[in-house]
């Protein structure tokens, strides 16, 4: 199993409104809404490294709304 951090900047105005769509995405295990340069931060996992860069950089990237993200895969 692999697991990571999924940092995700929105537009403005869209936070709670795609908090719940990310929570929604296959991978995604917890997403919570933050203060700082990132507007969420949700915990991704899958059977191996292809399946969290699919969840990251398809499945919530393309999401209305999604300006940026950072993925962190867990190392341990």
């Amino acid at each position: 199993m692999v697991s990571a951090y999924l940092m995700i900047k929105t537009a403005a105005g869209k936070s709670a409104d795609l908090l719940t769509a990310i929570e929604e995405q296959e991978g995604v295990h917890e997403a919570h809404i933050v203060a700082g340069q990132y507007d969420i931060i949700a915990e991704v996992g899958g059977e191996n490294v292809y399946d969290v860069v699919h969840a990251a950089s398809t499945d919530v990237r393309n999401l209305d709304g999604v300006v940026d993200t950072r993925t962190y895969i867990c190392l341990d």
